[in-house]
């Protein structure tokens, strides 16, 4: 069953974050803490959306974390997936297809045209898990990111225009 997160998840998205990091092995890179989550999924401002998958027993297998992007070219929002965990235990029951199935849902329902996400290159496993659903890389695209000491940098030269 894949269900909507409700404010009383947020210590179990906050622990499977952990478990994601520990398996990403970046465990010391997972700094944010259970207020911050709740603050992005349930604030006055709410940024990002989560799903849980949970198993006929009520125990919480999974969870996937997302925030609506926007294509200029296409016109239209889409979904970026920031997050999607299965725990070890749970792995081949379908509770990564099925909450990969409800983000394609929400996308066609409300005329999203993109569902997109990073995966490691190492993560084999993942990787063709994704592609037996029909996703394909991206290959022509390098990802970039700005953290730490450089994003501040960069923004405290920020204004000079």
């Amino acid at each position: 069953m894949i269900r909507t997160a409700t404010p009383d998840d947020v210590p179990v998205i906050h622990q499977l974050i952990r478990e994601l990091a520990e398996y990403e092995k970046e465990p010391d890179e997972a700094k944010a803490t259970p207020e911050q989550i709740h603050e992005a999924l349930f604030g006055e401002r709410p940024g990002a959306y989560a799903h849980l998958a949970v198993t006929e027993a009520g125990e919480v297998a999974g969870f996937c974390l997302w925030f609506l992007n926007f294509s200029t070219w296409r016109g239209v929002h889409g979904i970026y997936l920031e997050d999607l965990y299965v725990r070890p235990e749970h792995r081949g029951g379908g509770h990564g297809k099925a909450l990969l199935t409800e983000l394609a849902r929400i996308c066609v329902e409300r005329g999203y045209e993109r569902l997109e996400w990073s995966v490691l290159n190492w993560n084999t496993p993942s990787i063709e898990f994704y592609e037996s659903l029909g996703a394909r890389p991206q290959d022509e695209w390098t990802v970039y990111r700005l953290t730490d000491g450089a994003l501040k940098e960069l923004g405290a030269a920020g204004g000079a225009a």
